[in-house]
């Protein structure tokens, strides 16, 4: 039977430990490092479906050992860290961390994150473990959105975006569960000339949660990360 392999770099014995024992108990093979350059190493070894990175490691910076491991693997990688400063979540989003969960945290919440990487790894790359996918239409709970006529539905019914809100729109729906940080939505939905500029974003995104939220003060589909990003959250 396959087993997902996850690699976790933490040099904390009883977080690594926890961290271990509660994948193992979930059904996952598992790898422990404690050292930036050994958990490298063990990724070249085992090459794990994901990994879970520590930035406080004693040998080198865990954002170090991202951009290492970013240069010729793609699978989803979760920086762990006491670091909860915005700048720092989204330092490592932009460095292609896929996720950042912040310490202290439960067994839930960590399998929450490391299902929804997984799952949309899955997706992206394979086609497979996407039930609601077809080829060029994306379903998100009651939004659809049908890229190949250009068309956005919401319980069935058309909703009419301009062409901002519907690719701002297509980017999220592509990447459920996913932190898209303000730098990535500004390049993949403006490009290179608006820089920081998440004015402009913020906009847009107002008049889009207004076509497609109940209630956009609280919005279900889009939700604000405060000050790194947004996450489109996945409807069952």
């Amino acid at each position: 039977m396959f087993q997902e392999r996850i690699l976790v770099i933490e040099d904390d014995v009883q977080i690594q430990n926890f961290m271990l024992y509660t994948l193992e108990n979930a059904g996952f093979s598992t790898e422990g490092a404690a050292r930036g350059q050994d958990g490298i190493n063990a990724m070249v070894r085992c090459n794990a479906d994901l990994v879970l990175l520590d930035l406080g490691l004693p040998d080198m910076d865990g954002m170090a050992v991202l951009q290492q491991l970013r240069t010729w693997s793609e699978v989803p990688i979760i920086v762990v860290s006491a670091r909860d400063q915005d700048k720092e979540k989204a330092a490592a989003l932009d460095a292609g961390a896929d996720d950042y969960l912040t310490k202290p945290f439960s067994a839930t919440e960590l399998m929450a994150r490391i299902r929804v990487a997984l799952r949309h790894y899955y997706r992206m790359n394979h086609g497979s473990d996407a039930p609601h996918r077809e080829p060029g239409v994306y379903v998100n709970g009651a939004l659809k959105l049908d890229n190949d006529a250009h068309l956005v539905y919401k319980d069935g019914k058309e909703i009419h975006l301009s062409p901002l809100e519907y690719n701002l729109l297509l980017l999220f729906m592509q990447n459920p569960g996913k932190v898209l940080t303000y730098r990535v939505i500004l390049h993949r939905v403006w490009g290179d000339g608006y820089g920081e500029d998440t004015q402009v974003l913020r906009s847009v995104m107002a008049s889009t949660r207004r076509k497609i939220e109940k209630n956009p003060a609280k919005p279900e589909y889009i939700q604000t990360e405060i000050g790194v990003g947004y996450r489109m959250k996945e409807q069952g």
